[in-house]
C-alpha cells in the first residue's frame, strides 16, 4: 500500500479527467461566433459545437422552439470541417480508453488494498491504465488543439441556408469546452504518468535470492 501512494492519485486525477471529457464532449460552447446580422440570431451570438449549433432567436425558426435554435450535424453533412469529424470520433474513443484505464486501475488498486501481492496482478495492471490514460488525453489534445486553430485563425464553415447561420462569422472566441478540454489532457496525462511510475516492491525472498 506504502508504494502505491502516486496511483491512488493517478486513479483519482484520471476519474476527474474523463469526467471532464465527458463533459467537453457534450458542451456546445466550442467555437462562439459573433455574427453581424440579428435578424435571424437575435443575440448576435452563435455556438457551435461538435455535434450541433445553436443561437437564439426571436422568431419561429424551428416548430416548436421560439427561443433557442438548434440543429443537430448528421454523419452525411459534407460541409462540416475535418476539425469537427475528427473530434466528434476521437473524444468518443478518449471517452472508451480512459473508461479502461480506470478499470485497469481499480482492479491493480484493489489487489493492492486487499493484500493480494502477486505481481502480475498488479504492475501491469498499473501500465496498462497508464498507458490508457496517456492514450486517451492525446485523444482529447489533438480535436481541442485543432478547433482551437481554426478559432484563431477565424476559420469558416459553409453552412447550409437550413441552419440560418452565416458562412463566416464577424470574429469568432473559443467556447467553453476548450479549456474543459485542456483542463481533461492535463489531468489524463499526469495520471498516466503517476500509474506508470509504479513499481512493484522487493520482497524479502527477492533481496535474498
Amino acid at each position: 500500500v506504502s508504494t502505491s501512494h502516486l496511483q491512488l492519485a493517478a486513479f483519482a486525477l484520471g476519474t476527474v479527467g474523463w469526467i471532464l471529457c465527458t463533459v467537453s464532449m457534450g458542451i456546445v460552447e466550442w467555437r462562439v461566433w459573433h455574427v453581424d446580422n440579428t435578424t435571424i440570431i437575435s443575440s448576435g451570438i452563435a455556438w457551435v459545437g461538435i455535434w450541433k449549433v445553436c443561437f437564439i432567436s426571436y422568431l419561429h425558426v424551428s416548430p416548436g422552439y421560439r427561443e433557442q435554435f438548434c440543429h443537430k450535424f448528421s454523419g452525411y453533412d459534407s460541409f462540416i470541417p475535418h476539425e469537427i469529424y475528427a473530434a466528434q470520433g476521437l473524444l468518443l474513443i478518449a471517452m472508451f480508453v480512459g473508461l479502461l484505464g480506470l478499470a485497469a486501475t481499480i482492479f491493480a488498486l484493489r489487489n493492492v488494498y486487499m493484500g493480494i501481492t502477486h505481481k502480475t496482478l498488479i504492475a501491469p495492471f498499473f501500465l496498462v491504465g497508464g498507458f490508457f490514460y496517456i492514450f486517451a488525453g492525446l485523444c482529447v489534445l489533438i480535436p481541442v488543439s485543432w478547433n482551437f486553430y481554426s478559432v484563431t485563425h477565424n476559420q469558416s464553415i459553409a453552412f447550409p441556408p437550413s441552419y440560418y447561420m452565416p458562412s463566416s462569422p464577424a470574429a469568432q472566441e473559443a467556447g467553453a469546452a476548450i479549456p474543459v478540454g485542456i483542463v481533461a489532457v492535463i489531468l489524463l496525462l499526469l495520471s498516466g504518468t503517476f500509474s506508470l511510475s509504479y513499481r512493484f516492491p522487493m520482497t524479502a525472498n527477492t533481496v535474498m535470492k
